[in-house]
Order: structure tokens, then C-alpha cells, then sequence
């Protein structure tokens, strides 16, 4: 009989720490040009457009990537590939921050985005075969908040360090911290019990990925995380643009603070896949994704202090309803569980990048209102695909 990580455990205290800091590292990494987008559109006298390339094109070779290193660690494990994932993300930072023309950091962004698919995708898979399944929806809401956690200390950090120094400092300075909490996940995260190796095989690698695509629960579940990213991103882009210019005209270092607001997606996260395990997957799911059409309606207020609200409240439920469907996935797949995962994350990326980029042309031609109407579209299709859910799994 196999034995599985059990909640309350030192065990289970010390995966979901490691896998915390691994969290941190891969988004405070993966999001830190968001906060400096102005600055790059100013300093290389490009548009912002084209300023968010530097994070669109990252997280389109994330996606790409995802689809192959699930693949590969089915075969070569682990911990192996976390651990060059963010070891490599973490140098690739400390590069970046001595380039000196916006194409040196596209093109050393897009290798980067490659690096990060080491950690996703396995990670959730990780959890889905160590976490006795009663408490993976804690589990992999714990993971989910080390993300949010990350998103927000790299915008801080690199909005502050912007101000005060230049975003070239602001990336040696999260290098460095990358690297240490590195080291801390490689001592840390105990070795896979339940993991079984195979022949990597590309036929029947293939065919178990049009498995999972051929499920239309599962491909309902990839789509619903594509529509929440390309929102949650839409709205993170641009809204540094509509608080640096007037009527408010907030310094880069407030803007910055401002993303203190990530702090509810650890909560949120945590807590909506809590009550997914004891409520239901669907109805959750739901929940979440209105949470976040309501925040973004709140957003509009021309009330600095509506606005944040909005933002805040859009974020608590992106974290829970991407917190629900994640889990929702990793419990799902019967086979090929880090495979399924990186689909999920494929999609989820992909439209990071398609959010990124579409609302750049929706804020250039409409202002906020546009990017508000393009994320109000994508959350529609969110929930027609939740509510085809219940046809899906319907013991679930």
C-alpha cells in the first residue's frame, strides 16, 4: 500500500514550503518587466505594444516548453528538472540586467520562458502524486499562493528599485534572491515516492497527450485557464499605464505597492480550493470567475481607491478559480499526470500572451474601457465552458 503525504505532517509542511519558494522564484522572475513597461517604452522609445513583448513572448515559449518538459519528466523525473528550471531562471535574470538594447532582452526573455517550463507543470504533478488526495486542493492552493506571493514582491521589487536606482538593479538584486531560495528548495524537497519512470517514447507520449485533448472535460478545464490568465494579465499590463499617467500620475515606486493587493490571491487561493474539496469543484469555479468580472467592473470607477478595490477583488478571484481548475485537472488525470498538467499550463500561458498583446491594442484604441470590455469577454467564455462542466464530470 502506498503511502502518501498527509496534511499536519513535517512532511507535508516541508513540500509545501519548497514548493512555495519554487512558486516565488518562477513568477517574481517570469512577471518582473511588468511593473516597468513605461520604462522600457520610454527608454527604448518603443510603444507599449511592443514594451510587452517582453513578457508576451516569455510566456509563449513558457507555453510551448510546458508541453515538452511535462513530457521529459516522465521519463527523466522530478525534482531533477525543477531544480535546473530555477537555477537556469535565476542566472538568466542576473543577464538580463546587464543587456543594453530592448532586442538583447527579447531574445534572452524567450530563453528564459524556455527555462521556466521545468517547474509548472511537474510541480502540480508533484503534489498529485505525493498529496494523499484529501489534502491536495490545500496543497496545491499553498503552491498556487507561493506564485501570487512571487508576482507581488518581484513588482515591488522592481518598481521600488526603478525609482530608486534603475530596473537594472532591481533585476541583479531578484537574481540574487532567486538563487538563494534555490538552494533552500533543493534541500528541502523530499525525493518522489510514487514516481515511476518510463521510456521516453515519442509515439506514446503523443498519443497520451491527444488523450488528454480528446477528453472535452479536460479540454473545457485548458481553455477556462487560457480565458483566466489572457484576463488576469490584460489587466495587470495595462493598468500601470492608467496609474502613471493623469489623473493620477502615481510615482512607479506607489504603482508598485499598489500590487500589495497579491497578498489576497495567497489567501484566495488557499481558501476557494479549501472549499472547492468540500463544496464542489463547478460551483466554486464559478464563484471565482464572478468575483472577477465584478472586480474588473470596479476598475472603472475613476476613484483611485474604487479602482484598487476592483483590482483587489479581480485578483482574490483569479487566484481561487485558478487554484480550482489546476487542482481540478491534477485530480482528473488518470495517466500522464505531469503531461495533463502542462497542457493546462500551455493554455493558461498562451493566453498570458494573447491577453498581454490584445490588450495593448484594445488600451492604444479604447483606454481602459477596451481592455475592461476584452477581459469582460473572456470571463463570458469562462463561464459557458464551467457551466458545460457539469455534463462533463458529473460526479465531480
Amino acid at each position: 500500500m502506498k503511502e502518501y503525504i498527509q496534511r499536519g505532517t513535517n512532511e507535508f509542511k516541508k513540500v509545501n514550503f519548497a514548493l512555495f519558494a519554487a512558486g516565488f522564484i518562477t513568477f517574481a522572475n517570469l512577471y518582473l518587466t511588468q511593473p516597468v513597461l513605461p520604462e522600457f517604452a520610454k527608454e527604448f522609445h518603443i510603444s507599449p505594444t511592443v514594451a510587452s513583448l517582453s513578457l508576451s513572448l516569455t510566456t509563449f515559449a513558457l507555453a510551448i516548453s510546458l508541453v515538452i518538459f511535462g513530457s521529459l519528466s516522465e521519463a527523466w523525473g522530478r525534482k531533477r528538472l525543477m531544480t535546473i528550471s530555477i537555477f537556469s531562471a535565476s542566472v538568466l535574470t542576473l543577464v538580463i540586467a546587464f543587456s543594453s538594447s530592448f532586442e538583447v532582452i527579447l531574445v534572452l526573455r524567450v530563453i528564459q520562458g524556455i527555462t521556466f517550463a521545468g517547474l509548472p507543470a511537474i510541480a502540480m504533478a508533484y503534489l498529485g502524486e505525493e498529496v494523499e488526495p484529501k489534502s491536495l486542493g490545500i496543497a496545491m492552493g499553498l503552491y498556487i499562493s507561493g506564485n501570487s506571493v512571487g508576482g507581488l514582491a518581484g513588482r515591488i521589487i522592481m518598481g521600488t528599485m526603478t525609482d530608486l536606482f534603475s530596473w537594472k538593479v532591481g533585476m541583479i538584486f531578484l537574481g540574487i534572491l532567486s538563487l538563494t531560495m534555490s538552494i533552500y528548495f533543493v534541500i528541502s524537497l523530499p525525493k518522489s515516492r510514487h514516481f515511476e519512470p518510463r521510456k521516453l517514447q515519442l509515439r506514446a507520449l503523443t498519443s497520451s497527450l491527444l488523450a488528454h485533448l480528446k477528453d472535452p472535460g479536460m479540454l473545457s478545464l485548458y481553455v477556462i485557464g487560457f480565458t483566466l490568465m489572457a484576463s488576469f494579465v490584460s489587466l495587470y499590463n495595462y493598468i500601470s499605464f492608467k496609474l502613471l499617467g493623469p489623473p493620477y500620475s502615481l510615482s512607479t515606486t506607489i504603482v508598485g505597492w499598489i500590487f500589495i493587493i497579491y497578498l489576497v490571491g495567497t489567501f484566495s487561493s488557499a481558501w476557494l480550493g479549501s472549499l472547492a474539496d468540500r463544496y464542489g469543484r463547478r460551483k466554486m469555479l464559478l464563484v471565482g470567475i464572478g468575483i472577477m468580472f465584478f472586480g474588473a467592473l470596479i476598475t472603472l470607477n475613476i476613484s483611485l481607491v474604487i479602482k484598487v478595490i476592483g483590482i483587489t477583488v479581480f485578483t482574490f478571484g483569479f487566484f481561487g478559480a485558478h487554484s480550482i481548475a489546476s487542482g481540478w485537472v491534477s485530480k482528473r488525470a488518470q495517466h500522464d499526470k505531469a503531461q495533463a498538467s502542462s497542457l493546462y499550463l500551455f493554455f493558461y500561458y498562451f493566453g498570458s500572451s494573447i491577453g498581454g498583446t490584445a490588450g495593448g491594442v484594445f488600451w492604444s484604441k479604447f483606454g481602459w474601457n477596451g481592455v475592461v470590455g476584452l477581459i469582460s469577454s473572456f470571463l463570458f467564455g469562462a463561464v459557458v465552458l464551467s457551466l458545460c462542466l457539469k455534463g462533463f464530470f458529473e460526479n465531480e
